[in-house]
């Protein structure tokens, strides 16, 4: 249940809190590797990314996570759309995009959410869709094919360390169903309901590109969906809310914030969606400057990160006990959602 859950425990935040914890992280790096490349306090301010800029390139990833799951093949149910983009977002919590590029992460996001969430699919498949998207392509994203499953494997490692093993995540689709049962149940008067599911549904896709999963419930995020769609449709919820869901007026008012503000949040979004092409050319020069200051130690194709596997797999071999070590795991705290 989401009241007992890691996601309400660990992974939902004041809204303040968030571009903190984002401005840490970038802060956290540029402090770290200033050494690295010996740079002065005035000079290392434009040499890396500044957290605005963090911002514009996770914007656009996520961008590119969504066009991926909604382009893949077999078609990947909203669920793990959803699941992957929460992934992303409390990867980028914690972590610079200068530390590791958002391009590997994403995968490695889509393809844990296909396993968490039981879309069975073999990784030569996965790494078949990622060579027929077109803004995937190795030639395009230095993705290459042959090393595409690696990657996969290797991130999806750190990815379940930066998680902390909480891959449990609550989305609003389920939540969306028992609300459309519920008002078909209680308010036989409200007619023409599944006029409304299509409206939802473009709510909860934009959503994704908000921080509701960090900020709301997912009972939350749905019933705003399906508030909104009834405004643009001309179904008014209101009585169906005020009377049928909520025992209080302090309550009702606290629902009544949250619909506001997620509306709000999404209507942001697809005032966005116009200004796509715009955020697409300003990552594009972003991406220069990110090659320079990232961490070439978590760059697949840098001479370092070469370095480091190749003694890693030296140290494997060497191993009498056949067992991988990686570092710090056996002391995370798991989800125990996921053993249930």
């Amino acid at each position: 249940m989401y009241t007992s859950s890691s996601q309400l425990k660990y992974w939902t935040f004041p809204v303040t809190e968030l571009e903190k914890l984002r401005e840490e992280a970038n802060q956290r790096y540029v402090e770290n590797h200033s050494k690295n490349f010996q740079l002065d306090d005035t000079s290392r301010f434009k040499f890396f990314l500044t957290a605005e800029e963090e911002s514009k390139i996770r914007r656009f990833y996520e961008y590119e996570l969504k066009n991926f799951c909604l382009a893949f093949q077999p078609p990947m149910p909203n669920y793990v759309l959803g699941t992957s983009m929460c992934y992303f977002k409390r990867f980028f919590l914690h972590t610079s995009v200068m530390d590791h590029h958002p391009r590997n992460v994403l995968y490695s996001c889509i393809y844990l959410a296909c396993k968490v969430e039981e879309f069975n699919i073999p990784i030569e498949m996965f790494v078949k869709n990622i060579s027929s998207v077109k803004k995937a392509a190795a030639q395009d994203m230095k993705y290459e094919a042959d090393k595409a499953g690696d990657i996969l494997l290797s991130e999806e490692l750190l990815l379940l360390e930066i998680l902390h093993f909480h891959l449990t995540v609550h989305n609003p689709y389920r939540p969306v169903e028992g609300l459309f049962i519920d008002i078909k149940t209680r308010c036989p008067e409200i007619s023409d309901l599944e006029k409304l599911r299509k409206g939802v549904e473009t709510f909860l896709t934009n959503c994704l590109h908000t921080d509701a999963c960090l900020l709301f419930s997912p009972s939350q995020i749905a019933l705003a969906a399906l508030v909104s769609s009834g405004a643009n449709s001309g179904i008014n919820l209101d009585s169906y809310v005020a009377n049928k869901l909520v025992d209080s007026k302090e309550n009702l008012r606290k629902i009544v914030d949250h619909i506001q503000r997620l509306r709000q949040m999404v209507k942001q979004v697809e005032q966005f969606h116009g200004q796509y092409e715009r955020l697409e050319s300003e990552v594009k020069m972003l991406e220069v400057k990110l090659e320079q200051c990232r961490n070439q130690e978590n760059n697949p194709d840098s001479v370092q990160y070469r370095r480091t596997n190749e003694e890693f797999s030296d140290e494997e071999d060497d191993s009498q006990s056949g067992q991988k070590k990686f570092h710090g795991y056996q002391d995370l705290p798991m989800d125990h959602d996921i053993l249930m």
